[in-house]
Parts: structure tokens; sequence; C-alpha cells
């Protein structure tokens, strides 16, 4: 069509879009539209509509690297519509035009005589309660639809820039949602596909991956909860960089877990990294590769952002209303640390003291005597210094891998349960009995241990002689397990609660 200039969309269909909301809610609207179309769905094709008592078609000439897709509007005709631009309607949805008994039709005919009788295609009511925003030079709509009398929403970002498109995705939290046209979109909406997405959290230690599926009535159900121990931080500390095979070994895992996702229907999925990816002076080029080889994007995020979202995960998977509340989580390069009460944060901090590091500066991973042992909780305690003089807190709250991997212990669970993990107490007696397992046993030893994850034999002992010494420095003689971490955080965050 003569004037038009293709544009470069991104869109993406769902009920809820957690921080985004948030985001466009802050924006001023530059205009509100209602409309009711009728969409054709069924064909394998281009993007086929009735708007305005027009039949409206745009035809996908392009998807680039960023998946974002260039649609070109090719007819805009009015009804009657004559038998040539009938044609030129199947054309375009991949299917062979039936016999054409008409010269012209009207909407009803064509409706009635061809697209009903077709066995294939579908004529769908759609209506739109569109709220245009401008971000970052490109139009944008949040738009709640109406399908068929099925209730969804879709979010659209445009322009003939295609960086400015992925750089205004970025800003309103919607990063590694997978681009929907409506074709797609109205199809998942009427063949009811579940909502699901997922997060993938990569530490130092260990990869762990969540797949969730919306439930019609609220909340979530768990579709995925796993981790993978790949040693990212493997040398690190003596290095400062991530070594080529520590690497490989977290790029193999974190492709499994994309195309597992994938599989699964996830609509977005969600890379985080932490201290060991924070510290690494290699860091770009790791990310460069992970996004090489499995499309995609793992974000470092600062400590304290690290810190804010395991405390959500905890209030949510919880329930702690209104309790004072310490919050750690302690990974393989570094130990967040939350006081909170109620909804508000009131402090949060990374310190870089980690169950690989310090199995490495100690010697951990191995039988050791009671004097080396005592040598290195003094050394912890030293570094976690900062957490010194805050009171005593309601409930000490501790998430992470060594955490509940020392649950699992206690419950002697042969096979990982995270229901029943969540919400286990942990007390003074059960860790001291833990560390003494661990110290006097070297690394083949424990992984005999019912309930300790194999891989995890040789910084178990770190991870245990950290909560012991954050026990004493807040001065709780027990702490509650929360199975829900910071990959829960980021979802509950992205995707909404």
């Amino acid at each position: 069509m003569p004037g038009i200039i293709p544009r470069w969309e991104w869109r993406t269909f769902g009920s809820r879009y957690g921080i985004a909301e948030s985001r466009f809610a802050a924006l001023t609207p530059t205009g509100v539209q209602e409309s009711d179309e009728l969409y054709l769905v069924g064909g394998a094709g281009d993007n086929v509509k009735v708007r305005d008592d027009l039949m409206d078609i745009k035809v996908l000439r392009e998807t680039d690297a960023d998946g974002l897709e260039r649609w070109e509007p090719v007819m805009k005709a009015a009804f009657p519509l004559p038998a040539a631009d009938v044609g030129r309607v199947f054309e375009s949805l991949r299917l062979a035009a039936p016999d054409l008994a008409r010269e012209a039709y009207t909407l009803d005919q064509f409706v009635d005589e061809l697209v009903a009788p077709s066995g294939t295609l579908r004529a769908v009511k759609v209506h739109k309660r569109r709220v245009r925003y401008k971000v970052g030079g490109c139009t944008s709509e949040v738009s709640d639809v109406t399908v068929d009398g099925i209730a969804s929403r879709t979010i659209a970002i445009e322009s003939e820039d295609a960086a400015a498109v992925v750089a205004a995705v970025r800003s309103v939290g919607l990063d590694g949602f997978h681009n929907m046209s409506y074709p797609v979109g109205l199809r998942a909406v009427l063949e009811g596909q579940p909502e699901r997405y997922a997060v993938l959290d990569v530490g130092t230690n260990s990869i762990k991956f969540y797949v969730g599926e919306r439930r019609a009535g609220g909340g979530w159900t768990r579709v995925v909860d796993r981790a993978e121990i790949t040693r990212l931080g493997e040398g690190l500390r003596e290095n400062g960089r991530i070594s080529p095979e520590a690497q490989e070994r977290s790029i193999t895992a974190i492709t499994g877990m994309v195309d597992e996702a994938t599989r699964e229907g996830a609509r977005a999925i969600v890379g985080v990294a932490t201290a060991g990816l924070r510290m690494a002076a290699n860091s770009d080029d790791v990310v460069q590769a992970v996004k090489a080889s499995t499309g995609l994007e793992i974000e470092a995020i600062p400590g304290d952002e690290e810190s804010r979202l395991a405390f959500l995960a905890v209030k949510v998977g919880l329930g702690l209303a209104d309790a004072s509340l310490v919050v750690f989580d302690t990974g393989g390069g570094s130990t967040q640390v939350t006081f909170g009460h109620g909804d508000a944060v009131d402090e949060r901090f990374s310190v870089e003291v980690g169950a690989v590091r310090l199995t490495e500066q100690f010697g951990l991973g191995a039988a050791l005597s009671r004097e080396a042992l005592d040598r290195a909780l003094a050394a912890i305690a030293t570094e976690l210094v900062r957490v010194d003089g805050h009171g005593v807190p309601d409930v000490l709250v501790g998430m992470g891998g060594a955490v509940t991997n020392i649950a699992a212990v206690m419950h002697g669970m042969a096979t990982y349960d995270p229901d029943r993990i969540q919400g286990s107490v942990i007390d003074r007696a059960e860790i001291e009995r833990q560390i003494e397992l661990y110290r006097t046993r070297d690394v083949d030893a424990r992984r005999e241990i019912v309930g300790l994850q194999p891989k995890r034999a040789d910084v178990i002992l770190a991870g245990a002689c950290i909560v012991r010494t954050l026990m004493d420095k807040v001065g709780r003689d027990a702490l509650t397990v929360s199975d829900r971490g910071l990959r829960h955080g980021v979802f509950v965050e992205r995707f909404g609660g």
C-alpha cells in the first residue's frame, strides 16, 4: 500500500505482567480507543481481520535476530469484497480459495458461505480497549481484549527503529517475553494454552530453574523447579575469571533448561546471575557466549537487588505478613542478607562470603580437625561483621542450596520434596550435628549421607558454617527454611503474583 512504512512490532499476550504494569501506570496515556473487530483464525499465514467494515491484511515480511517482526499492510478493502480480493485473503492465510459463486461478497456472505463451511477458518469476535503510550519514542499500547468472550490482555510496542523497540521492551520490564503476533496470541487464548513462564538463576555454584503456570483462580502451580550444579565460580578466587571449562558446563546446563522451558510452552524466559558473574573480569564475555549459544540474555543483578528479590520470595512463599525478619541467601560466591518488617525492607546488602570460596580457602571439602574448623568459623564471623548489632528478629529465614540441603538431611529425604522443605525449622543443635557430620568425613563419605545432593558434598560444610555464624549473629536458635529463593522473587516481580 503506497505511503505505508512497515514497522518493527513486538507483542505479548497474557493476563498479568508484574512490574511492567506498574511501569506503564507511571506513564501518561496518549489516547484510549475501543473497537470491535473480526479476526480470521485458523490459517497458517498473516494477520487478517475486519476493522471498520474493511478487510485489513498485514503480511509478515521479516523476523530479526531479536525476534521482532516487520509487518506490512497490504490491503484495506471495503465490503462487498470483490472475488479477486477474496482470493487474496485466502492466499494470505496460506489456504486454497474455495469456489466463488459471487462476483463480490458482503461481510455476512463472506463469513457464512466461505469461512464457516471451510472447516479450518474461524471468524473470531475481538473487542479491544487500547490505552496508548509513548515508550522510548516507540508507539505502545496496553489492551484489554475479549476474544469470543474470553478475557485477556496484550501489550505491544512498535517503531521503524528495531533497536528502539528492543530498548523500550527492556525499559518496561518485558525483556525475556517471546514475541506473539495477533494470530499466534489469539490461538493461544482460544485453545486455552496454559500461561507459563520460566526463570533461571545462574549462581556461582549452581543454576536454578523454575517454570510456573498461572492458575485460573490466582497464584501459581509449579511445573518445573530444579537445580544443576555447574561450579561456574570454580577457580574464580584465584584467577578472577570464569574458566572455559566452567563456562562450558554452565552453557550446557542453560541450553537444556531453555529447551525444556520452550517445550513446556513458556511465554517468557528470564535469566539472572549473581556473585560469580558480578565478580568475574570476563563476565561480559560469558554473558555474550550464553546468548550466542542459547538466545538467553543473562542479567548480572547487584547484590542488594538479589537480597530484595529473595525477601520478596520469602514474604510471598511463607506468608509472614507482620513479623520482623532477617532473610539470608547463602550461595557459592556471596551471601545476601535482608532486614525487614511487614512489607518494608529496612536494610539489605550482599557480602562476598560464599561456600565455594570458603571451601577453597580453608580446605572444607575434606575431613579436617576441629582446630582448622574453628579457624574457618572465626574468619567467617569476621567477614560477616556487617550483620552485627541489628537486634533479634521475630523470624530468621534461610534459603539457597546449602540451607535446603541441610533441611533435606535433617528429614532423611532420599527424594527431594520442595513442599516438605518449605517452612521446615532447623534448630542450632541440628546445625551443630551436621557440621560435625561433615567435618569428620571426606567428600566420598559425605556423598553417602541421605538427603545431601552428591554434587554439593564438598561445599556443604562451608554452607553449614555460614548458617551457624548467621544464627549466632542475629541471636536466634532456630531458622525457618524457604525453598522459594531468588528465582521465585524474580518470577513474582516479572510475571505478577
